[in-house]
């Protein structure tokens, strides 16, 4: 989870490969609407996003209760969260943080993606970090993808046994 630009996409494909488990674009689960909306610089708002919430809680809770996933998706308040973990209530959530500079710079340098820097200002200000009672970690953004990834995974190893995500099983 994070604001647009923190690296969601990338890191995740990372942590999810490190783990062994499948990834999932939260993106591809937005109707065409947001899409068309953020594209064109406007914010969505909590009607628009809970379609899109209720469709990757979907897919998370059709997941084998024994199996993790995980799943870019920016996750911005406790609210969305909470919404989430209707379906999926054990999610845990990995936060990717970051000073405001550092992700504009990021974002105007990607290529292929709706959203543009100009809702970066709209993101910060939705943003709720994660709350104390929540699962999951914060991690700093800066460096690589991999130095993020391991950062993570060292931040996952910090949480309750059983609320560490682990490798699916072989059979």
């Amino acid at each position: 989870m994070g604001v647009a630009g923190t690296g969601k996409t990338t890191v995740g494909r990372l942590l999810a490969d490190a783990l062994g488990l499948p990834y999932v674009e939260g993106d591809a689960f937005h109707p065409p609407a947001n899409v068309a909306k953020m594209s064109a610089g406007i914010p969505l708002d909590d009607a628009d996003r809970r379609p899109w919430l209720d469709a990757i809680g979907a897919w998370l809770g059709a997941r084998p209760a024994d199996r993790g996933s995980v799943v870019a998706s920016s996750a911005l308040k406790r609210a969305y969260r909470d919404r989430l973990r209707t379906s999926a209530p054990d999610a845990v959530f990995v936060h990717l943080t970051g000073e405001r500079p550092l992700i504009e710079r990021r974002m105007a340098a990607r290529t292929g993606h709706f959203m543009p820097t100009t809702l970066l200002d709209s993101q910060f200000a939705t943003l709720e970090p994660l709350q104390e009672d929540e699962l999951g970690v914060a991690v700093d953004v800066s460096g690589s993808p991999e130095e993020i990834t391991e950062r993570a995974l060292a931040a996952l190893t910090t949480l309750p046994a059983d609320h560490r995500p682990t490798p699916p099983h072989e059979s």
